[in-house]
């Protein structure tokens, strides 16, 4: 890898390459509590009270390590056996944690599960992935109640917000919790468990051997198609992003970290940076359910002295538009790393003047665990750039489509292409999708992103245009035809379309374009209700625009890149 131009912008302390010592990601957690036992791992904050009170609750490595070898055992004394999926349909809970390794210690396979699925997406989920358990918090349970019947789960295992803290909080946080809707009565029933009894579980556990090959995680990402695909990540893969990651923050302090985890567990993102990154640091990681509350956010930073903050441009967007932001110390924040959309200038440097820290991008997939590239954390950063592939990761800019012989040809430096990516975080394939891995991951192993990109002549990697039509919101990944597929399911809809228009906040925004059926009247408002019954919230379209007709090619091919030039021609025209 000598050869290639990024490595001569590598800040000082970060090799390019380093040897990854390969182990389960069970391991991860067990090696790390022999380095941290007595410390700190899981610390959640609910809220602040006067007199320096806190309504949290606190687990160290070891705490952490046993109680995750309790639930495992409770797993294969409910029948779990090697290879199994569990779906963990969660908000950033300590419980989380417990069940992640937990599942893995077991032999088990993550299914990561965004709680704010509808049930028609649930059951898409379920279906596809086989999993027989799920465990989600008990105001979820009515929504898997109405697709049960239609997949193949036989246990569930109900666990609450309230279920790490201790008397008198535990009470008067069930009682908010409840009000909300969060949290309600499940009836005992077969297959029905409590998590909590899981985590008492006295049964022995059973070891496990896992190899480096082995699939531990389903993350559902988009595709063409439109319904969601399992990427399927190995141990290897998800061990060596960590270490990638460990080596970018070359200047971090082992066991003296404190992370702060708003970013969902859920996601791919703040699984691996947030989580696994943390733990495998010593870090504190100060646990947030609602990344939402931006004062509770600048509460956690000032009062725990966050030092590492992996986010979303629009978390970063919030803190530095909030009213009162210049009336905290923000000043224990060292290093932040921005994913999930493009991260702009100006919020990076309000960011770090508000901080003194840094704010990078990078940049990362599903695919590939997820991160490949970052600007440098201390060294030098470039407008607009996502950075230089991390230790170990090969990218490149090819053609956007192959030779006469299947090749793809190599881009020179500064001509524009699809960025490529090859290294030992790219998955082993998608679940039950031979023909859209091998579309995706070629036979030398190159990852084919779907990004159109160039390189400097530095290495410096940056992304000017999408092959495929992803809308990125929030750092979501959005497939206008899932979107679109439920518009057509409205009775009064003939023809619709739907693109990514900017959004200041979110980057970009979803817009629906329908035509309606003659003699048809409808309401923007009854639209975007409609597609809040059948998708996720993120997913759901903030704009609607009904028109006479939708631009088309020669063969009736809807041409979704003009309406986005229209989007952007207005947009030029009001400012």
């Amino acid at each position: 890898m000598t050869d290639y131009p990024w490595l001569k912008k590598y800040e000082e302390g970060v090799p390019p390459t380093i040897d990854i010592a390969m182990r389960p990601l069970a391991q991860l957690l067990r090696d790390a509590t022999q380095k941290y036992a007595d410390q700190v791992a899981l610390h959640m904050v609910l809220k602040y009270l006067p007199l320096g009170l806190a309504i949290q609750s606190r687990m160290t490595f070891r705490q952490l390590d046993q109680a995750s070898d309790r639930f495992a055992a409770g797993l294969q004394k409910m029948g779990l056996a090697p290879g199994d999926r569990v779906s963990v349909m969660l908000p950033n809970l300590p419980q989380g944690v417990i069940a992640f390794f937990g599942i893995l210690k077991a032999g088990g396979v993550v299914v990561n599960t965004n709680p704010i699925y509808t049930p028609r997406e649930l059951k898409h989920q379920l279906q596809d992935s086989g999993a027989e358990t799920i465990i989600m918090i008990s105001g979820l349970y009515e929504r898997l109640q109405q697709i049960r019947d239609e997949t193949a789960i036989k246990n569930v295992i109900i666990t609450d917000i309230p279920d790490t803290l201790g008397f008198p909080f535990k009470q008067l946080v069930a009682k908010q919790v409840r009000a909300g809707g969060l949290m309600k009565d499940v009836p005992a029933a077969a297959g029905v468990h409590r998590f909590t009894d899981l985590v008492n579980s006295t049964a022995p556990l059973a070891p496990v051997e896992t190899a480096p090959d082995d699939v531990v995680l389903f993350q559902y990402t988009g595709g063409t198609t439109g319904l969601a695909k399992a990427a399927m990540l190995t141990n290897a893969n998800l061990i060596s992003n960590v270490a990638q990651i460990n080596t970018w923050f070359a200047h971090s302090e082992p066991g003296k970290e404190v992370m702060l985890a708003s970013i969902p567990f859920f996601h791919v993102y703040g699984m691996t940076v947030a989580m696994l990154y943390g733990l495998e640091v010593g870090a504190r990681l100060v646990i947030v359910p609602d990344p939402r509350n931006t004062t509770h956010i600048l509460d956690i930073i000032q009062k725990e002295k966050v030092t590492l903050y992996p986010g979303i441009p629009t978390m970063y967007v919030a803190i530095i538009n909030h009213p009162k932001v210049k009336e905290y110390d923000l000043h224990s924040v060292k290093a932040c790393l921005s994913g999930g959309a493009a991260l702009p200038v100006e919020v990076a440097q309000q960011f770090e003047r508000l901080t003194g820290g840094r704010l990078v991008e990078g940049f990362g997939m599903t695919e590939c665990a997820p991160v490949a590239c970052a600007n440098p954390i201390y060294g030098e950063t470039r407008i607009g750039s996502i950075g230089l592939p991390i230790p170990n990761t090969d990218v490149q800019v090819v053609a956007l489509e192959p030779d006469e012989h299947g090749k793809f040809k190599r881009m020179a430096q500064g001509e524009e292409g699809e960025l490529v990516i090859r290294g030992p975080q790219v998955m082993k394939g998608y679940w039950n999708a031979p023909e859209e891995t091998a579309k995706t991951v070629d036979e030398e192993g190159w990852l084919h992103t779907g990004d159109i990109g160039k390189m400097d002549e530095d290495g410096y990697f940056y992304i000017v245009d999408r092959k495929k039509d992803l809308i990125i919101a929030s750092g979501y990944n959005i497939v206008p035809r899932e979107v679109e597929e439920v518009l057509f399911m409205h009775a009064k809809v003939q023809e619709a379309t739907v693109a990514g228009v900017p959004d200041p906040r979110r980057g970009e925004t979803v817009k629906a374009y329908v035509v309606l059926k003659d003699g048809q009247e409808c309401s923007s408002e009854e639209i975007v209700s409609f597609c809040k019954e059948n998708l996720a919230p993120y997913k759901v379209p903030k704009l609607v625009e009904f028109r006479a007709d939708l631009p088309k090619s020669q063969v009736g091919k809807v041409l979704r890149r003009v309406l986005i030039e229209e989007e952007k021609k207005k947009m030029a025209e009001s400012t």
